[in-house]
């Protein structure tokens, strides 16, 4: 959520950025915004004088009776008239109370659909293919004829799809014997990454309520990636850690001493892929179900970027130590995601498709996270607290690791050759074919 005051006193920045982003709809809707913050301003000012209205016709009554009593009049005459214009007045309030719940929840809603702000050092792009390459790792693998990992996992005998798409339906997959302790042994590799480098691992929830969704910015625009869970109360299941692990600090005020925070944690991921259609289907890169080590920051504004550098240095050493060939990028303007101001994608190489693909997104959120879940900080005892800065990243998507590992680290005999640093982890040096 952006900052109310910029719609206020700097509409047209908003306007700048969507145009950025090649978001032109939501361009008339900063008018919108803007229209109904000032309604609601108005109402409740005029609510305000109703109040103090209301107020002095109570305090008069006692002062109307005594006059009319003074004057020999009527006190029982002119307390039901006193009386009665308090009461309409009164009336007033509360219709003046209601009309502004109202329009205050309508602003909430409008403002919950407009995405951060971008960084000033993003690149100007449409989408992807504007994206700019920061740097490379690695060299591209010498294979006569890569095979691609879905080929290689099922003449391997350690992934089967058609048994999954039977059990599960499309974008399900059962990993078998080697390919199930592959995967394994790369999720507590990683692991042992981030917590040797210091982070703090939590193991969260998997059903979330839809507030936290709101706290991290998947609802309300994106409820059609989330698999909804039945009940009495609107939770979903988790489409990232990100979402349990930044709103761990939801509605609290942290002591400015205590940051930067930094969390990493293993969990399943659930996505609908509702707008997917066509992309990536083939294989296991991208599922309905999949699991992630997620990386996520809590920290200062002046400690963000260099967060940022330090958390997409850390995906980097993952694939650097399995020696996987990779490189990095900087998401252009209308590449970049509606809760991130700016983005590092690392893409690994796929020789079977000779091609660079996303494993992991390193984003940082600024404000925009922290102030939807209300995370703050305290500069200093005493102070007034201030609005954190949230950062997330993959580190890595384990399904694309193992993707990548099978693709790059295949041999000419059809056997997978293992990482050495992985070797102990998964107890071989290589998956063999079947005899």
């Amino acid at each position: 959520m952006l900052d109310r005051k910029i719609f206020r006193e700097d509409p047209d920045r908003v306007r700048t950025d969507l145009r950025r982003r090649r978001d032109e709809e939501r361009v008339a809707q900063v008018d919108a915004l803007v229209e109904l913050d000032a309604e609601l301003r108005r109402t409740q000012a005029e609510r305000d004088e109703l109040r103090q209205q209301a107020n002095a016709a109570s305090k008069a009554i006692g002062v109307a009776i005594q006059e009319a009593k003074k004057s020999g009049g009527d006190p029982q005459a002119v307390a039901a008239q006193a009386k009665a214009e308090a009461q309409a007045l009164g009336e007033r309030v509360s219709e003046a109370d209601k009309q502004l719940r109202q329009l205050d929840e309508r602003r909430e809603d409008l403002e919950l659909r407009f995405p951060n702000l971008l960084g000033a050092d993003v690149p100007d792009g449409a989408d992807e293919s504007e994206n700019e390459v920061l740097r490379s790792w690695g060299e591209a693998p010498a294979i006569a004829e890569p095979r691609a990992h879905d080929e290689l996992g099922e003449a391997l005998g350690i992934i089967d799809f058609k048994r999954a798409a039977k059990v599960s339906g499309s974008r399900f997959t059962f990993l078998r014997g080697a390919g199930a302790r592959l995967e394994h042994a790369l999720v507590r590799f990683m692991r042992d990454i981030h917590e040797e480098a210091g982070d703090v691992e939590l193991l969260p929830p998997y059903i979330v309520l839809a507030e936290s969704l709101k706290g991290t910015g998947q609802l309300p625009k994106f409820a059609d990636d989330l698999f909804r869970v039945s009940g009495d109360a609107e939770r979903y299941l988790i489409p990232t850690a990100e979402v349990p692990v930044t709103n761990y600090h939801a509605d609290e005020v942290l002591d400015a001493a205590e940051l930067p925070l930094r969390y990493f944690s293993y969990s399943p991921c659930f996505r609908s892929e509702a707008g997917s259609h066509g992309r990536d289907v083939r294989g296991y890169i991208r599922q309905h179900h999949f699991h992630k080590v997620e990386m996520v920051r809590v920290c200062t504004p002046e400690q963000s970027e260099e967060e940022h550098q330090l958390m997409t240095e850390r995906a980097e050493l993952v694939l650097q130590k399995l020696g996987l060939h990779h490189r990095v990028v900087v998401l252009c303007s209308g590449d970049t995601g509606e809760a991130a101001a700016k983005t590092h994608d690392i893409e690994v190489w796929l020789p079977s498709q000779e091609a660079f693909r996303e494993i992991s997104s390193c984003s940082n959120c600024t404000d925009y996270q922290a102030r939807r879940a209300k995370i703050r900080y305290r500069p200093e005892p005493g102070a007034k607290p201030r609005t954190c800065h949230t950062l997330n990243g993959s580190g890595l998507a384990v399904g694309r690791t193992l993707v990548a590992l099978l693709e790059q680290c295949q041999q000419a005999d059809g056997s997978v050759a293992i990482p050495e640093v992985l070797q102990p982890y998964f107890g071989a040096e290589s998956i063999q074919p079947a005899s």
